[in-house]
């Protein structure tokens, strides 16, 4: 439901735009309103849904995201749409982390690389086929989308979530012990890596409409280009990561996705745009396999809080890339993708964190201490 509720609108800005009387530009606050508390109540909702219980959370957390949706479906005031969409994203914060958790908790050893490959295939699901239904929904009327989305958080209620041990502290684990600056940096990168390539999906889309003049349902089309890679190679990824380590897949992941995004911004033909877009789906897949296995080897202490933070920075920067780029696409088109690559290769691998740390390491007695 991340990557399916927060892409839900992408490939329908025009649309969307025209029945609330903004402009395209305009509507794409609509993944801002979304991914601003999602991003924001992640630096603690790890934490908390341990405190209360993973099941519990979770559930609870697709009831509301239920609501949320029924009432966007209905709204017809701007402000009210986009007060639903950021219900969905604070709902939606407490499913991912939660979830990581446990399928950390149930990999077996020397396969978590594997176990999160599969996770991430998963997910890169919700990636491709949001901008496609939010695009086909579009061609009809775009509330239906919505409807969709409401009854697949119902169907994940009622599917609930596994049974699963808590984190292997005793104690209530408290909010400090996910802040670490290990952690931090981690998050750094994989925000940088997620906002940098899969994060300017809709600027991808305003180029395919720009410049090529295609309809929502065509972009919508292109644009799965990027989850159909990401599911089809996060499980070679995961493997990947537990053969030669998660930093040296994070890294390559930086440095193609920065390739991919200028390409993207540059490329004169829409077929080369589509082929670059796949592989911008297998350097997300890169990332974001690399960047959880990274963090989850080194916080046994608060797994699901340390994970939170890091997603926190994943979609923070996700978040933040409408309001920076478009100023930036409107004055210069190919500065708005240019932009961001060279800030991908110059920030991300000096901070990536050059230790592995894994558990029974220090860091993790560390953790618990604190």
């Amino acid at each position: 439901m991340g990557p399916f509720g927060g892409g839900i609108t992408v490939s329908m800005l025009p649309e969307l735009g025209a029945d609330f009387g903004i402009s395209a530009s305009a509507a794409s606050l609509s993944v801002t309103a979304y991914l601003v508390p999602f991003a924001a109540l992640m630096l603690v909702s790890g934490t908390l849904g341990e405190r209360w219980g993973r099941r519990r959370a979770v559930i609870a957390a697709y009831l509301v995201y239920v609501v949320a949706s029924l009432v966007a479906f209905f709204a017809t005031w701007l402000p009210l749409f986009l007060a639903m969409r950021a219900l969905q994203g604070a709902a939606n914060a407490f499913t991912t982390p939660l979830l990581l958790a446990v399928v950390a908790g149930s990999a077996k050893a020397g396969a978590l690389g594997r176990s999160l490959g599969w996770f991430g295939s998963l997910q890169a699901a919700g990636q491709t086929s949001a901008p496609l239904i939010g695009g086909l929904a579009a061609e009809f009327d775009w509330r239906y989308a919505f409807l969709g989305v409401a009854v697949a958080a119902g169907v994940l209620a009622a599917v609930g979530l596994p049974p699963s041990a808590p984190s292997t502290t005793r104690a209530r684990p408290k909010l400090r012990s996910a802040w670490r600056v290990h952690v931090l940096r981690i998050g750094v990168v994989g925000g940088l890596g997620w906002g940098c390539v899969a994060g300017l999906n809709f600027l991808v889309a305003l180029r395919l409409e720009d410049v090529f003049g295609l309809g929502a349902a065509q972009r919508g089309l292109l644009l799965t280009a990027l989850g159909a890679a990401g599911i089809l190679t996060a499980r070679l990824i995961g493997s990947a990561v537990d053969r030669v380590g998660p930093r040296r897949c994070v890294l390559a992941g930086v440095v193609l996705g920065a390739l991919v995004i200028a390409g993207v911004g540059l490329s004169p033909e829409v077929w080369a745009i589509g082929v670059l877009w796949a592989f911008g789906g297998v350097a997300s897949q890169l990332v974001l396999v690399g960047v959880n296995a990274l963090v989850l080897r080194s916080s046994r202490a608060n797994p699901a809080g340390s994970t939170s933070v890091v997603q926190s920075f994943r979609f923070t920067f996700a978040a933040l890339a409408p309001v920076v780029i478009m100023p930036l696409y409107h004055a210069q088109p190919a500065l708005a993708f240019v932009a961001p690559a060279a800030l991908l290769l110059l920030v991300g691998p000096p901070t990536l964190p050059r230790d592995e740390e894994r558990p029974g390491s220090g860091v993790d007695g560390g953790a618990a201490k604190a």
